[in-house]
Protein backbone atom coordinates (compact mmCIF):
# COMPACT_ATOMS: atom_id res chain seq x y z
CA UNK A 1 0.00 0.00 0.00
CA UNK A 2 1.22 3.50 -0.95
CA UNK A 3 -0.07 6.09 1.41
CA UNK A 4 -0.08 10.22 0.15
CA UNK A 5 -0.11 12.62 3.26
CA UNK A 6 1.07 15.45 1.93
CA UNK A 7 -2.05 16.86 0.36
CA UNK A 8 -0.95 20.44 1.64
CA UNK A 9 2.16 20.59 -1.06
CA UNK A 10 -0.51 19.51 -3.74
CA UNK A 11 -3.49 17.19 -4.18
CA UNK A 12 -4.22 14.89 -7.01
CA UNK A 13 -6.95 15.89 -9.56
CA UNK A 14 -10.61 14.80 -8.74
CA UNK A 15 -11.78 12.66 -11.27
CA UNK A 16 -14.56 14.80 -12.75
CA UNK A 17 -11.63 17.35 -12.97
CA UNK A 18 -9.22 15.81 -14.81
CA UNK A 19 -11.80 14.91 -17.33
CA UNK A 20 -13.06 18.78 -17.60
CA UNK A 21 -9.14 19.57 -18.19
CA UNK A 22 -9.03 16.98 -21.14
CA UNK A 23 -12.41 17.60 -22.55
CA UNK A 24 -11.40 21.49 -22.54
CA UNK A 25 -7.88 20.98 -23.76
CA UNK A 26 -9.52 19.36 -26.65
CA UNK A 27 -12.30 21.26 -27.39
CA UNK A 28 -11.83 24.86 -26.00
CA UNK A 29 -8.88 25.79 -28.18
CA UNK A 30 -9.63 28.86 -29.02
CA UNK A 31 -8.19 32.25 -27.70
CA UNK A 32 -11.20 33.92 -25.18
CA UNK A 33 -10.12 37.62 -26.24
CA UNK A 34 -10.90 36.94 -29.86
CA UNK A 35 -14.02 37.91 -30.93
CA UNK A 36 -15.35 34.64 -32.77
CA UNK A 37 -17.80 31.45 -31.98
CA UNK A 38 -14.09 29.39 -31.06
CA UNK A 39 -12.81 32.40 -28.78
CA UNK A 40 -16.18 33.27 -27.24
CA UNK A 41 -16.30 29.77 -26.61
CA UNK A 42 -13.35 29.65 -24.46
CA UNK A 43 -14.74 32.76 -22.99
CA UNK A 44 -17.83 31.27 -21.89
CA UNK A 45 -16.12 28.48 -20.28
CA UNK A 46 -13.51 31.35 -18.24
CA UNK A 47 -16.97 32.93 -17.22
CA UNK A 48 -18.63 29.52 -15.68
CA UNK A 49 -15.34 28.88 -13.67
CA UNK A 50 -15.11 32.45 -12.43
CA UNK A 51 -18.42 32.34 -11.18
CA UNK A 52 -17.72 28.68 -9.22
CA UNK A 53 -14.58 30.16 -8.01
CA UNK A 54 -16.62 33.60 -6.81
CA UNK A 55 -19.21 31.51 -5.15
CA UNK A 56 -17.07 29.31 -3.24
CA UNK A 57 -16.03 32.36 -1.75
CA UNK A 58 -18.58 34.39 -1.58
CA UNK A 59 -17.32 37.15 -3.68
CA UNK A 60 -18.38 38.42 -7.09
CA UNK A 61 -17.01 36.92 -10.30
CA UNK A 62 -16.45 40.24 -11.44
CA UNK A 63 -13.88 40.54 -8.60
CA UNK A 64 -11.71 37.05 -9.29
CA UNK A 65 -8.75 37.37 -11.69
CA UNK A 66 -7.02 34.90 -12.88
CA UNK A 67 -3.08 33.98 -11.84
CA UNK A 68 -0.44 31.15 -12.46
CA UNK A 69 -1.28 30.41 -8.73
CA UNK A 70 -0.83 30.79 -5.10
CA UNK A 71 3.08 32.51 -5.22
CA UNK A 72 1.40 34.60 -8.53
CA UNK A 73 -1.52 35.67 -6.69
CA UNK A 74 1.07 36.57 -3.08
CA UNK A 75 3.02 39.07 -5.56
CA UNK A 76 0.64 40.63 -7.29
CA UNK A 77 -1.55 41.31 -4.26
CA UNK A 78 1.41 42.89 -2.09
CA UNK A 79 3.30 44.67 -5.10
CA UNK A 80 -0.41 45.57 -6.66
CA UNK A 81 -1.26 47.17 -3.66
CA UNK A 82 2.92 48.46 -2.78
CA UNK A 83 2.94 50.63 -5.97
CA UNK A 84 -0.66 51.80 -6.41
CA UNK A 85 -0.40 53.34 -3.36
CA UNK A 86 3.30 54.25 -3.69
CA UNK A 87 2.53 57.71 -4.41
CA UNK A 88 0.00 58.53 -1.52
CA UNK A 89 3.27 58.16 0.99
CA UNK A 90 2.20 54.73 2.47
CA UNK A 91 5.76 53.01 2.02
CA UNK A 92 5.30 50.62 5.23
CA UNK A 93 3.89 46.67 4.59
CA UNK A 94 3.28 44.22 7.40
CA UNK A 95 3.42 40.48 7.73
CA UNK A 96 3.31 37.94 10.15
CA UNK A 97 6.63 36.10 10.71
CA UNK A 98 5.27 32.62 9.56
CA UNK A 99 3.94 33.63 6.01
CA UNK A 100 4.84 31.31 3.07
CA UNK A 101 7.70 32.35 1.02
CA UNK A 102 6.11 34.43 -1.95
CA UNK A 103 4.81 36.77 1.07
CA UNK A 104 8.30 36.52 2.56
CA UNK A 105 10.43 37.10 -0.31
CA UNK A 106 8.37 39.73 -2.15
CA UNK A 107 8.69 41.57 1.12
CA UNK A 108 12.19 41.29 0.60
CA UNK A 109 12.04 42.48 -2.73
CA UNK A 110 10.12 45.71 -1.51
CA UNK A 111 12.19 46.46 0.94
CA UNK A 112 15.55 46.41 -1.37
CA UNK A 113 13.29 49.15 -3.12
CA UNK A 114 12.47 51.60 -0.03
CA UNK A 115 9.69 50.04 1.32
CA UNK A 116 9.19 49.44 4.67
CA UNK A 117 8.37 46.32 6.05
CA UNK A 118 7.59 44.67 9.74
CA UNK A 119 7.14 41.10 10.58
CA UNK A 120 5.08 40.23 13.38
CA UNK A 121 6.17 37.84 15.94
CA UNK A 122 3.58 34.57 16.90
CA UNK A 123 4.42 32.36 19.81
CA UNK A 124 4.76 28.65 20.42
CA UNK A 125 0.52 28.64 19.34
CA UNK A 126 1.83 29.69 15.70
CA UNK A 127 -1.64 32.04 15.82
CA UNK A 128 -0.46 35.84 14.99
CA UNK A 129 -1.72 38.30 18.76
CA UNK A 130 -4.12 41.06 17.17
CA UNK A 131 -2.44 42.73 19.89
CA UNK A 132 0.59 42.72 18.00
CA UNK A 133 -0.49 44.14 14.79
CA UNK A 134 -1.86 46.99 16.55
CA UNK A 135 1.41 48.05 18.47
CA UNK A 136 3.18 48.39 14.37
CA UNK A 137 0.04 49.48 12.45
CA UNK A 138 0.88 52.82 11.62
CA UNK A 139 -0.81 55.56 9.30
CA UNK A 140 1.84 55.11 6.53
CA UNK A 141 0.63 51.15 6.42
CA UNK A 142 -0.67 50.26 2.92
CA UNK A 143 -1.13 46.74 3.74
CA UNK A 144 -1.38 44.32 5.95
CA UNK A 145 -1.03 40.67 4.83
CA UNK A 146 -1.41 37.52 7.04
CA UNK A 147 -2.04 33.99 5.89
CA UNK A 148 -5.43 32.44 6.68
CA UNK A 149 -3.98 29.26 7.71
CA UNK A 150 -0.43 28.16 7.94
CA UNK A 151 0.65 25.81 5.53
CA UNK A 152 3.08 23.36 7.69
CA UNK A 153 1.40 23.78 10.85
CA UNK A 154 -2.42 24.48 9.75
CA UNK A 155 -3.38 27.01 12.45
CA UNK A 156 -6.25 29.09 11.54
CA UNK A 157 -5.25 33.13 11.89
CA UNK A 158 -8.55 35.73 13.42
CA UNK A 159 -8.16 37.38 10.44
CA UNK A 160 -11.49 39.11 10.68
CA UNK A 161 -9.77 41.07 14.14
CA UNK A 162 -6.38 41.77 12.10
CA UNK A 163 -8.42 43.37 9.30
CA UNK A 164 -10.61 45.53 11.17
CA UNK A 165 -7.28 46.43 12.91
CA UNK A 166 -5.72 47.53 9.51
CA UNK A 167 -8.89 49.27 8.22
CA UNK A 168 -8.85 51.45 11.34
CA UNK A 169 -5.49 53.09 9.86
CA UNK A 170 -6.63 52.82 6.35
CA UNK A 171 -4.71 50.18 5.20
CA UNK A 172 -5.63 47.32 2.99
CA UNK A 173 -5.74 43.63 4.16
CA UNK A 174 -4.59 40.36 2.08
CA UNK A 175 -4.87 37.02 3.29
CA UNK A 176 -3.05 33.92 1.84
CA UNK A 177 -5.78 31.63 1.88
CA UNK A 178 -4.27 28.95 -0.39
CA UNK A 179 -4.29 26.15 3.08
CA UNK A 180 -8.07 27.22 3.53
CA UNK A 181 -10.25 27.25 -0.06
CA UNK A 182 -11.53 24.01 -0.37
CA UNK A 183 -10.99 22.63 2.95
CA UNK A 184 -13.24 25.03 5.30
CA UNK A 185 -15.83 27.57 4.53
CA UNK A 186 -14.21 30.74 3.40
CA UNK A 187 -16.23 34.45 3.32
CA UNK A 188 -14.73 37.04 2.03
CA UNK A 189 -17.42 39.25 3.32
CA UNK A 190 -17.13 37.58 6.68
CA UNK A 191 -13.50 38.21 7.07
CA UNK A 192 -13.48 42.00 5.92
CA UNK A 193 -10.85 41.74 3.53
CA UNK A 194 -9.75 43.48 0.50
CA UNK A 195 -7.50 40.24 -1.16
CA UNK A 196 -7.45 36.94 -1.38
CA UNK A 197 -5.16 34.47 -2.97
CA UNK A 198 -6.18 30.69 -3.64
CA UNK A 199 -4.58 27.96 -5.08
CA UNK A 200 -6.75 25.10 -7.92
CA UNK A 201 -3.75 22.80 -6.91
CA UNK A 202 -4.27 22.96 -3.28
CA UNK A 203 -8.36 21.66 -3.45
CA UNK A 204 -7.79 18.69 -6.56
CA UNK A 205 -7.34 21.08 -9.37
CA UNK A 206 -4.56 21.18 -11.87
CA UNK A 207 -1.47 22.97 -11.31
CA UNK A 208 -0.49 26.58 -12.59
CA UNK A 209 -3.64 28.13 -12.11
CA UNK A 210 -4.88 29.89 -9.34
CA UNK A 211 -6.34 33.70 -8.91
CA UNK A 212 -6.71 36.83 -7.05
CA UNK A 213 -10.02 37.71 -5.28
CA UNK A 214 -9.72 41.86 -5.22
CA UNK A 215 -12.52 43.34 -3.37
CA UNK A 216 -14.46 45.85 -5.89
CA UNK A 217 -12.65 49.66 -5.48
CA UNK A 218 -9.66 48.05 -4.31
CA UNK A 219 -6.54 50.54 -5.73
CA UNK A 220 -4.04 47.86 -8.08
CA UNK A 221 -1.11 48.10 -10.12
CA UNK A 222 -1.25 45.72 -12.95
CA UNK A 223 2.18 43.36 -12.04
CA UNK A 224 2.37 42.47 -15.79
CA UNK A 225 2.62 44.60 -19.15
CA UNK A 226 1.09 42.90 -22.10
CA UNK A 227 -3.06 42.85 -23.11
CA UNK A 228 -6.11 43.72 -21.68
CA UNK A 229 -7.14 39.95 -20.19
CA UNK A 230 -8.71 39.84 -16.95
CA UNK A 231 -10.17 43.35 -17.18
CA UNK A 232 -6.56 44.97 -17.55
CA UNK A 233 -5.48 43.49 -14.48
CA UNK A 234 -3.53 40.65 -16.03
CA UNK A 235 -2.27 40.32 -18.69
CA UNK A 236 -1.40 37.37 -20.63
CA UNK A 237 -3.55 34.60 -22.35
CA UNK A 238 -5.59 32.52 -20.10
CA UNK A 239 -5.21 28.73 -19.38
CA UNK A 240 -8.55 27.73 -20.53
CA UNK A 241 -8.13 23.92 -19.84
CA UNK A 242 -6.59 25.14 -15.97
CA UNK A 243 -8.76 27.23 -15.14
CA UNK A 244 -12.27 24.99 -16.53
CA UNK A 245 -10.93 22.24 -14.19
CA UNK A 246 -10.50 24.76 -11.30
CA UNK A 247 -13.76 25.84 -11.74
CA UNK A 248 -15.01 22.23 -11.42
CA UNK A 249 -13.11 21.42 -8.29
CA UNK A 250 -14.64 24.69 -6.74
CA UNK A 251 -17.99 23.49 -7.42
CA UNK A 252 -17.40 19.74 -5.98
CA UNK A 253 -15.32 21.55 -2.66
CA UNK A 254 -18.71 23.92 -2.48
CA UNK A 255 -20.61 20.52 -2.36
CA UNK A 256 -19.01 18.36 0.25
CA UNK A 257 -17.09 20.77 2.15
CA UNK A 258 -18.65 20.48 5.72
CA UNK A 259 -18.98 16.77 4.85
CA UNK A 260 -15.49 16.36 3.92
CA UNK A 261 -13.93 18.59 6.64
CA UNK A 262 -15.54 16.59 9.36
CA UNK A 263 -14.35 13.28 7.35
CA UNK A 264 -10.60 14.18 6.81
CA UNK A 265 -10.68 15.94 10.72
CA UNK A 266 -11.61 12.68 12.03
CA UNK A 267 -8.89 10.74 10.09
CA UNK A 268 -6.09 13.60 11.19
CA UNK A 269 -7.06 13.36 14.61
CA UNK A 270 -6.69 9.28 14.55
CA UNK A 271 -3.42 9.52 13.42
CA UNK A 272 -2.10 11.72 15.93
CA UNK A 273 -4.15 10.60 18.73
CA UNK A 274 -2.43 7.00 17.64
CA UNK A 275 0.95 8.38 17.32
CA UNK A 276 1.39 10.63 20.54
CA UNK A 277 0.08 7.45 22.07
CA UNK A 278 2.75 4.52 20.21
CA UNK A 279 5.61 6.93 20.20
CA UNK A 280 7.68 8.18 23.21
CA UNK A 281 8.90 11.90 22.58
CA UNK A 282 6.15 13.54 20.41
CA UNK A 283 4.34 16.32 20.74
CA UNK A 284 1.66 18.63 18.32
CA UNK A 285 3.28 21.83 16.97
CA UNK A 286 1.35 25.00 16.89
CA UNK A 287 -2.35 24.91 18.76
CA UNK A 288 -4.23 22.59 17.96
CA UNK A 289 -7.16 24.40 17.32
CA UNK A 290 -8.56 26.48 15.30
CA UNK A 291 -6.49 24.44 12.76
CA UNK A 292 -7.58 23.66 9.02
CA UNK A 293 -9.01 19.76 9.70
CA UNK A 294 -6.26 17.76 7.61
CA UNK A 295 -2.97 19.37 9.28
CA UNK A 296 -0.99 17.51 11.77
CA UNK A 297 2.74 18.52 12.46
CA UNK A 298 4.45 16.36 14.84
CA UNK A 299 7.80 16.46 16.65
CA UNK A 300 9.77 13.34 17.34
CA UNK A 301 12.49 13.29 19.87
CA UNK A 302 15.90 12.34 18.98
CA UNK A 303 14.91 12.07 15.04
CA UNK A 304 16.07 13.96 12.20
CA UNK A 305 13.28 14.62 10.34
CA UNK A 306 15.12 14.32 6.98
CA UNK A 307 15.85 10.74 7.90
CA UNK A 308 12.43 9.78 9.23
CA UNK A 309 11.04 10.94 5.89
CA UNK A 310 13.36 9.03 3.83
CA UNK A 311 12.70 5.87 5.96
CA UNK A 312 8.41 6.78 5.69
CA UNK A 313 9.04 6.79 2.11
CA UNK A 314 10.82 3.11 2.00
CA UNK A 315 7.85 1.71 3.10
CA UNK A 316 5.53 3.87 0.73
CA UNK A 317 4.35 6.68 2.89
CA UNK A 318 4.88 10.51 1.43
CA UNK A 319 5.02 12.76 3.96
CA UNK A 320 6.69 16.36 4.42
CA UNK A 321 9.17 18.25 6.60
CA UNK A 322 7.22 21.48 5.74
CA UNK A 323 6.51 23.88 2.73
CA UNK A 324 7.18 21.88 -0.35
CA UNK A 325 8.61 25.16 -1.78
CA UNK A 326 11.63 24.68 0.80
CA UNK A 327 12.70 21.31 -0.07
CA UNK A 328 16.04 20.63 -0.51
CA UNK A 329 17.14 23.03 2.28
CA UNK A 330 18.91 21.77 4.93
CA UNK A 331 17.87 24.56 7.02
CA UNK A 332 14.98 24.70 10.37
CA UNK A 333 11.79 25.39 9.05
CA UNK A 334 11.27 29.19 9.12
CA UNK A 335 7.56 28.91 10.75
CA UNK A 336 8.73 26.76 13.89
CA UNK A 337 11.80 28.95 14.38
CA UNK A 338 9.54 31.72 14.68
CA UNK A 339 7.48 29.99 17.16
CA UNK A 340 10.26 30.04 18.99
CA UNK A 341 11.17 25.86 19.04
CA UNK A 342 14.18 24.91 19.67
CA UNK A 343 16.49 24.23 16.51
CA UNK A 344 16.75 20.74 17.38
CA UNK A 345 12.50 20.63 17.38
CA UNK A 346 12.40 23.05 14.50
CA UNK A 347 14.28 19.87 12.85
CA UNK A 348 12.64 16.88 13.85
CA UNK A 349 9.11 17.72 13.04
CA UNK A 350 7.36 16.40 10.10
CA UNK A 351 4.08 16.97 8.48
CA UNK A 352 1.26 14.88 7.77
CA UNK A 353 -1.90 16.70 6.05
CA UNK A 354 -4.61 14.42 4.57
CA UNK A 355 -7.32 15.06 1.82
CA UNK A 356 -10.21 13.69 -0.27
CA UNK A 357 -8.78 10.52 -1.29
CA UNK A 358 -6.93 9.14 2.59
CA UNK A 359 -8.61 6.66 3.93
CA UNK A 360 -9.21 4.87 8.03
CA UNK A 361 -6.88 2.54 6.06
CA UNK A 362 -3.88 4.28 5.53
CA UNK A 363 -3.74 6.25 8.61
CA UNK A 364 -3.49 3.03 10.24
CA UNK A 365 -0.78 1.72 7.88
CA UNK A 366 1.56 5.07 9.26
CA UNK A 367 0.65 3.83 12.69
CA UNK A 368 1.52 0.64 12.72
CA UNK A 369 5.14 0.97 10.78
CA UNK A 370 5.96 4.32 12.57
CA UNK A 371 7.25 3.58 16.13
CA UNK A 372 9.59 0.74 14.35
CA UNK A 373 11.24 3.33 12.16
CA UNK A 374 11.62 5.67 15.39
CA UNK A 375 13.25 3.26 17.68
CA UNK A 376 15.65 2.14 14.97
CA UNK A 377 16.69 6.25 14.21
CA UNK A 378 16.31 7.03 17.74
CA UNK A 379 19.10 3.61 18.41
CA UNK A 380 21.49 4.95 15.51
CA UNK A 381 21.74 8.30 16.92
CA UNK A 382 23.11 7.22 19.94
CA UNK A 383 22.59 10.74 22.20
CA UNK A 384 21.29 10.67 25.56
CA UNK A 385 17.28 10.83 26.10
CA UNK A 386 17.71 14.07 28.26
CA UNK A 387 15.81 16.40 25.62
CA UNK A 388 12.70 14.32 25.48
CA UNK A 389 9.32 15.98 24.86
CA UNK A 390 6.47 15.00 27.04
CA UNK A 391 3.47 13.68 25.58
CA UNK A 392 0.34 16.08 25.58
Amino acid sequence: MRVYFDYNATTPMAPDVLAAVAAASRDLFGNPSSVHHFGQQAKAALDEARSALALLINGEPSEVVYTSGGTESDNFAIRGVAEALEATGRRHLVASAIEHEAVLNTFKSLARRGWRTTLIPVDQTGIVDPAQLRQVVTKDTALVSVMHANNEIGTLQPIADLAAIAHEHGALMHTDAVQTVGKVAVDVRALGIDLLSLSAHKFNGPKGTGALWIKRGTRMQPTLAGGKQERNRRAGTESVPAIVGMGVAARLAAQKIGLEASRVGGLRDRLEEAVLRAVPGTAVNGARSPRVPNTSNISFDRVEAESLLIALDLEGIAVSTGSACSSGTLEPSHVLRAMGLSPHRAQNSLRFSLGLFSTQEEVDRVVAVLPAIVDKLRALTRKPASQTVVNH
